[in-house]
């Protein structure tokens, strides 16, 4: 197949998931934990996806059938490999070989024994190695060796890490004073306009669903600390909004300054009725599965460092186990920063500026 043929029947394949759904990029994106611009590109044949997981994830979504999978990704092969440049033919003709010229020198072994003895160093040459290899993985517990491929998770996430706490207000720094605070339902397009951190603070949702009828088990949620430096220098600035949600989910507190942080598991709360009540925490295991999924609120805080760090989630499922490594919307690293002594702003909206508020920490 012509090489913009099998990328557009691809696209064409991808635009009918996407289509046979209703939801819009922007919507799938977020379950799929890619943005709108690059799922776009998927179903335009702009871009091919250099994995087949996220294409299959979005298939299982949409209510595909195993026909229809199957056929997905040997389009998705077929497109993959037009990204990769031809294998150029070797232009230069293999020089010929020479007849050796055998002279017998006195002192020196015969033919027949040289080739022996040839024979006894190859392979004494070759046990040496191994041998050394094999003492090396033994002398050498410091050594990294390449591990074996994580096997391909039987669930798929969404993530979301701009959520304002009880759907009240949200703190972030920023280098140069920012536009007026957008509402929570726009935060994530305006802190990556204006290249914000979280400030003390960064609430994670995830929401995390089987890929089929079989139950997958959540066995642990650990934290991943990539990079650790000095809290920013930047402004505070506070968004504000309107207190909403009644309903706190599975939560889990982490302290991003201690050396090796964990997610503790807190109560809930249900303020739905009258006096409202409290949801006792439950710790791992979860069991989920397609239709039951779960959903997990992470609170990481900082106030001595500004720390890039990953949620990584264990699972099991029907003999098999495996980790997969949970990033921001965008695959990055979540980044938390303390602010303690930072002069912190917060928007009037009837004069329609930023005015100075309480600095934290005095």
């Amino acid at each position: 197949m012509p090489k913009d043929a099998a990328v557009e029947e691809f696209a064409r394949l991808v635009r009918a998931l996407k289509a046979r759904d209703g939801r819009s990029y922007e919507a799938l994106g977020r379950r799929l934990s890619v943005s709108a611009s690059t799922l776009h590109r998927y179903c335009s044949g702009a871009t091919v996806p250099e994995e087949f997981a996220v294409v299959d994830r979005l298939a299982l979504l949409c209510g595909a059938d195993e026909e229809e999978r199957r056929a997905l990704e040997v389009a998705w092969s077929r497109a993959d490999r037009t990204r990769r440049p031809p294998v150029p033919e070797p232009d230069a003709e293999p020089e010929p070989e020479l007849e050796p010229v055998h002279t017998r020198v006195p002192g020196l072994p015969s033919e027949r024994r040289r080739r022996r003895w040839g024979w006894l160093g190859l392979v004494g040459g070759t046990l040496a190695v191994v041998g050394t290899v094999t003492l090396g993985a033994v002398l050498l517990p410091g050594k990294t060796w390449e591990r074996a491929a994580e096997p391909a998770a039987p669930l798929t996430w969404t993530v979301a890490s701009h959520i304002y706490k009880d759907g009240c207000g949200h703190t972030y720094l920023v280098e140069r004073t920012p536009p007026p605070p957008p509402g929570s339902a726009d935060a994530r397009s305006w802190a990556a306009a204006q290249g914000v951190v979280d400030g003390g603070e960064t609430l994670v949702r995830v929401s995390v669903q089987g890929k089929g009828a079989a139950s997958v088990v959540l066995q642990a949620l650990h934290v991943r600390v990539v990079e650790r430096g000095a809290p920013l220098p930047w402004a505070a600035y506070r968004m504000g909004g309107g207190c909403g949600g009644a309903v706190t989910p599975r939560r889990f507190e982490v302290d991003l300054d201690r050396p090796r942080p964990v997610a503790r598991a807190l109560d809930g709360y249900d303020a739905s009725g009258e006096e409202g009540r409290t949801l006792p925490a439950v710790s791992f295991p979860y069991a989920v599965s397609a239709a039951e999924p779960e959903e997990l609120l992470v609170s990481a805080g900082a106030v001595g460092c500004d720390c890039r760090w990953y949620l990584e989630l264990e699972w099991s499922s029907e003999g098999r186990r495996g980790t997969v490594r949970i990033g921001d919307e965008d695959g990055a690293p979540f980044r938390t920063s303390g602010l303690r002594g930072r002069p912190v702003w917060e928007y009037d909206s009837v004069g329609l500026r930023w005015v100075r508020g309480e600095v934290p920490g005095e």
